[in-house]
């Protein structure tokens, strides 16, 4: 029978869990907004920056539902759920600049890379190696996605 302190680790892993998989589907949604809004001389690299980067976080919301599941809890279930326990500020202006996109992209996953780390703790701290071990390659491709989006705003 699981002890209090390893249901508490384990509750406290998927809620972390569940909280990431909110920010990626509101990056994914707002990456593609910006996608679908960007304009300027830059368009077609942006554009088709952008689609990549929002096909890479889309897949990722697969894999982390995946590790809520094999955790024993439920994944969130509606637009509803990713809204309310999303942290990604959402951005209804589809009259930005390709600077500001640019800006706004860049500081969400450099957030989401923090709160990536916060869950690798909660993973380790529940024991689930699995998780652990994946958050690496998802934090890497957070942090290349950053890199390339600050390397546009020198």
């Amino acid at each position: 029978m699981p002890s209090k302190s390893t249901d508490n680790a384990q509750a406290a892993l998927t809620g972390s869990l569940n909280a990431l998989l909110a920010d990626l589907f509101a990056l994914y949604l707002k990456t593609k907004n910006f996608h679908w809004h960007v304009r300027g001389p830059r368009f077609r690299d942006l554009h088709l920056l952008f689609d990549e980067q929002a096909t890479e976080i889309f897949a990722l919301t697969d894999l982390v539902a995946e590790r809520v599941r094999k955790n024993g809890a439920v994944t969130l279930t509606s637009i509803q759920a990713v809204g309310t326990a999303s942290r990604i500020a959402p951005q209804d202006d589809a009259t930005l600049d390709a600077e500001a996109m640019i800006a706004e992209l860049a500081a969400d996953n450099r957030q989401l890379i923090g709160w990536l780390r916060e869950t690798k703790a909660a993973a380790s701290a529940a024991g689930d190696n699995a998780t652990d071990g994946a958050i690496d390659d998802w934090t890497d491709q957070a942090e290349q996605r950053a890199w390339f989006l600050e390397s546009l705003l020198a």
